[in-house]
């Protein structure tokens, strides 16, 4: 059972009603991908927000603030570079993801130290044997 659920939840309602924020006229050309860019046109259609054009992003459409930062497991995600990152983090509502700069040595020695504080370790991507992977 997770942890946070009705703040899970709760995102999981206000989601249904946000719409799709597509890029303006992604679909109507291949090289454009769908990803979201602000329209930035003096006569742009859907900087106007013209009716028959999609919408646009705006702060309203922000999910819960009970369920910011949540992963959906229910845990916090929260950034961690050393043993130090570890030791002022609760193992019952925080979880952890390794920063990209982390090495093996020290992954190793972070997830030791995790699975001793029965942490909920989000991208832990090594094998605690110590062979290469």
């Amino acid at each position: 059972m997770p942890i946070n659920k009705d703040a899970l939840e709760l995102r999981k309602k206000v989601l249904e009603n946000k719409p799709s924020f597509v890029r303006q006229e992604s679909w109507r050309y291949a090289r454009l991908s769908e990803s979201w860019r602000k329209p930035k046109g003096i006569d742009n259609h859907q900087r106007k927000q013209k009716k028959g054009w999609p919408s646009l992003v705006k702060i309203g459409y922000g999910g819960p603030k009970i369920a910011r930062g949540l992963h959906p497991s229910g845990y916090t995600d929260n950034l961690v570079h050393n043993l130090k990152d570890l030791e002022r983090l609760d193992p019952k509502t925080d979880g952890i993801r390794f920063g990209h700069g982390v090495g093996k040595r020290k992954r190793l020695e972070i997830i030791a130290k995790a699975k001793e504080k029965k942490f909920k370790v989000f991208n832990a991507r090594v094998s605690t044997s110590g062979s290469k992977s």
